[in-house]
């Protein structure tokens, strides 16, 4: 059976989108590319995303064809953002962000089968950011998160929501604010693209 984050994760990518829940998250493999500046004019953004893909789907069809039990389903796009203020997260000024982004991989994936999939995806297509892509875990641990529906750019008030819900839990902001992208915005309306909108806290 296939890997699927669809299934073996579903409270952490498809949480309720009424309101903001509070989950406990496992540490996670991930490959990453790092980089800073707004994502909507950034040629790094775009070339990390190509990256990424790649090297994802690299590794999913090498390791298929070594072992059928092997296999899995590619993750979602995912990001962490960070600035010196996050709450400047909410003001929707994305030129000085820094950004990690990233999909997730089964824990079976070590370092090897990485390397072998970046060399193996470097002779397939030229792609300016592989050289910057890691694999590293990503232990994000107590976080509150929901789905939200719409633009990007609207996102602000349900960020302050979740920021509000940490507040009234007694918490504070802690770590890097986290999306998970559900829909490909090359093909869903503005208005139905799904995003996870998470971040993590501690408890004061």
């Amino acid at each position: 059976m296939a890997t699927d984050w669809k299934k073996d994760l579903k409270q952490f990518y498809f949480p309720s989108g009424k309101t903001v829940v509070d989950v406990l998250v496992p540490k996670m493999n991930f490959l990453m590319v790092d980089g800073e500046g707004n994502p909507n004019t950034s040629k790094t953004y775009q070339g990390a995303i190509m990256a990424l893909y790649s090297m994802a789907y690299t590794l999913k069809f090498d390791l298929k064809k070594r072992d059928p039990s092997m296999d899995f389903r590619v993750g979602p796009l995912e990001g962490l953002w960070w600035n010196t203020d996050q709450g400047a997260l909410v003001l929707g000024n994305k030129d000085d962000w820094r950004w990690t982004a990233m999909i997730m991989v089964p824990d079976f994936i070590t370092l090897e089968m990485a390397t072998a999939a970046k060399k193996a995806a470097a002779q397939k297509k030229d792609l300016p950011e592989l050289p910057k892509l890691h694999m590293e875990s990503y232990d994000e641990g107590r976080a509150a998160q929901i789905m939200y529906v719409g633009p990007y750019v609207d996102e602000g008030p349900t960020i302050e929501r979740i920021h509000w819900f940490i507040q009234e839990m007694g918490g504070t902001l802690k770590g890097k604010h986290h999306e998970i992208y559900l829909s490909d915005p090359r093909r869903t309306l503005l208005e139905k693209l799904k995003t996870v909108i998470r971040q993590p806290f501690q408890q004061s």
